[in-house]
């Protein structure tokens, strides 16, 4: 799958990766590859990153938006910092 997080300021990463976990503002949640589309707002918390070569990154944010399709993720972050 595809992610990009997007803050105003800059593109904070592009990638392949398995997994997307974020904390949505019903809860945390998953992506992984096929998930069904959605859109979610996201809390300040977290995103966790699991690439295809099985490394884990963390993103801090302070907000935002989420986008899943056809296995392509886009999140919109108000601030995000690793």
């Amino acid at each position: 799958m595809l992610l990009e997080i997007i803050a105003p300021d800059q593109k904070v990463y592009s990638g392949e990766v398995n997994l997307v976990q974020v904390p949505g503002s019903k809860g945390s949640f998953e992506i992984l590859r096929n998930h069904a589309p959605i859109i979610s707002t996201l809390e300040q918390g977290k995103i966790k990153i699991v690439d295809n070569k099985g490394r884990t990154t963390f993103y801090e944010v302070d907000g935002g938006v989420i986008e899943a399709k056809n296995n392509k993720i886009i999140v919109l972050a108000e601030t995000a910092k690793s």
